[in-house]
């Protein structure tokens, strides 16, 4: 059975564990609260857990490197020996600031996305050609991969499908507080918003937006009055704007 070592147990550590155990690898998750990791132990009886020490061996493993991007100076210094691959899903943390403070065989930059946890993840890879097809099998666990040729093009990708959940989300928010506003009780407001969700993905995934949109919308309909709205207030834009923020400040991180 393949194995895979975890440094770090926080929210998106464990979506991918959670879709990993799904699968036929064995999980190590090395955290540094015994009483997080046992907690997690106790969900997932499958995993083995370890207290994160100073002199923390990593030869030859592979390792999901999931700790804050500020905190990989101070873990990377406690690690000792080199990974076989060790795969970041640092925001912002470059190949080149990985490899100052971790020694591995081979890096891989990835950003998967929460939706991990039901195999749902979008997930965006980039690195060293010779862990593209073992990274993207890991992956493909979680979910689809998106395999890019540069570190750039991770962070931005990062600001679409890593962010977007989160985007999403706020969107779904004011779709249910209009529905609760217009009268609808708030748990109608949230199964209307829910299968609305379900039922977009395959018309995104068999049209483009522009298409579906003209297939809805109605001469002087429903449709046609919250649409206006929505180019009148220059909601594209601003959507589009929020994705360069999030980009904007993967940048930052990176420079930092």
């Amino acid at each position: 059975m393949k194995k895979i070592t975890f440094i770090g147990n926080g929210n998106m550590a464990q979506a991918i564990i959670s879709g990993l155990l799904k699968s036929s690898y064995e999980i190590e998750v090395i955290g540094r609260d015994i009483n997080k990791l046992e907690a997690l132990k106790k969900q997932m009886p499958q995993i083995t857990i370890g207290l994160f020490t100073a002199g923390f061996d990593i030869t030859n493993k592979d390792v999901i490197f999931s700790v804050k991007p500020f905190n990989l100076i101070e873990v990377g210094a406690k690690l000792t020996g080199s990974a076989n691959t060790l795969y970041s899903v640092l925001a912002g943390t470059t190949i080149e600031s990985l490899k100052k403070n971790i020694s591995a065989n081979s890096y891989i930059r990835t950003m998967p996305n929460v939706s991990a946890k039901f195999l749902k993840s979008m997930t965006t890879l980039t690195g060293n050609a010779n862990s593209k097809d073992k990274s993207i099998d890991i992956f493909n666990c979680i979910g689809t991969t998106l395999w890019v040729d540069t570190e750039n093009e991770l962070d931005i990708a990062t600001a679409v499908a890593g962010s977007g959940p989160a985007f999403l989300a706020h969107f779904a928010d004011g779709i249910i507080a209009g529905g609760v506003k217009s009268g609808l009780k708030e748990e109608d407001a949230i199964t209307l918003t829910q299968g609305l969700f379900d039922g977009f993905i395959p018309l995104l995934s068999d049209d483009k937006p522009k298409d579906i949109i003209t297939k809805v919308m109605s001469p002087n309909g429903t449709t046609e009055a919250g649409y206006n709205y929505l180019v009148k207030n220059n909601v594209k834009e601003e959507i589009s704007n929020t994705i360069q923020t999030a980009y904007n400040r993967a940048l930052e991180l990176a420079k930092n």
